[in-house]
Order: C-alpha cells, then structure tokens, then sequence
C-alpha cells in the first residue's frame, strides 16, 4: 500500500462531484483527501485527490477516472515531482496565560500563523504540507490534550518547475 496523488481536469457542471466522488465508493475505494476548485479557465475544475491503494488498484482507478465522461486528463503525481499544501485550522482551548503564550511560542518554531485569540482559545492556521501539519497536530494533542478542535482542507499539488517539495 503506497500514498497515491491524483490531478483530474473535469468539466465544471453540476454533479461531476458526486459522479467521481460516486466511482471511489462504488467500488470501495476510500478516498485520503479531495479537493476541487476552477482553473483559469472556469469551464474547467481541477480535482486532487489523495488515496492509499496498492499498484493494481491504482491502475483500475486511473482507468475508470479516464473512460468517465466528465474527466478531460488524469495526472498521476505519485512519483512525479510536486509542491503540495494543505490547510489546517487548530483551535485550542487555554486554561492559563500559559497556554497562549506557549502557543505564540509554538507558531513561531512551526511557522503557523495566529489568525485569532483571547484568553480561553487561539485559533491557529497552517498552510504547509499533510505531513507537516501530522507533526504539528501530534504535538498539540501531546502538549493539550483533549483541548483541541481540528478543521483541515485536502491538500493541493502542482508539478514542481524545478525543485521537488513534499
């Protein structure tokens, strides 16, 4: 079993969603993480979607995502060089003028932004990597446990120009 990216271009119409989110479920496949948004030309949606599959499912979902209607061009990002976000939102309950300030001090080390606060919760935002924002999740379940809220986004990914970043 390996992490798998997929990009898909598809036609920005209603239901195309549901249809593409309908052919992981109707063969089971769990979907890791989707997200979808128009290109530059808003005819066209540009989905990302992360799954963990071993080679031969993989091939079967490339295949099916190519004969759907719906889908211009499939790009597998597995091994492809790529820069890669995923944005996480961490609420945590404070107890203590402590807790906020450890927090301040925990944005600066991880570069995590403080987009909101008062003395009973901070509210922190991470634009970085799935697995960048894993480690920044672990440690502020270690370090306040049981007072935090996690919202996160699926991750988006481009083809990298020149460098590889994951």
């Amino acid at each position: 079993m390996k992490k798998r990216w997929i990009c898909l271009f598809v036609e920005n119409e209603i239901g195309v969603l549901a249809r593409i989110a309908g052919l992981f479920s109707g063969k089971s496949y769990n979907l890791d993480s989707l997200t979808v948004g128009t290109t530059e030309d808003s005819a066209i949606s540009r989905m990302t979607i992360g799954l963990t599959s071993d080679d031969k499912t993989f091939e079967q979902i490339k295949k099916q995502l190519n004969r759907s209607i719906e889908v211009i061009k499939v790009v597998d990002y597995t091994d492809t060089p790529i820069h890669m976000k995923e944005i996480l939102f961490v609420k945590v309950n404070c107890r203590s003028e402590e807790d906020v300030a450890e927090l301040f001090r925990i944005s600066n080390v991880y570069g995590v932004s403080v987009i909101d606060y008062d003395t009973t919760a901070v509210l922190l935002e991470c634009t970085q990597t799935e697995n960048r924002n894993n480690d920044i999740i672990a440690l502020l379940k270690r370090k306040f446990i049981n007072r935090i809220e996690i919202v996160r986004g699926g991750s988006v990914a481009v083809e990298a120009v020149s460098i590889c970043e994951r």
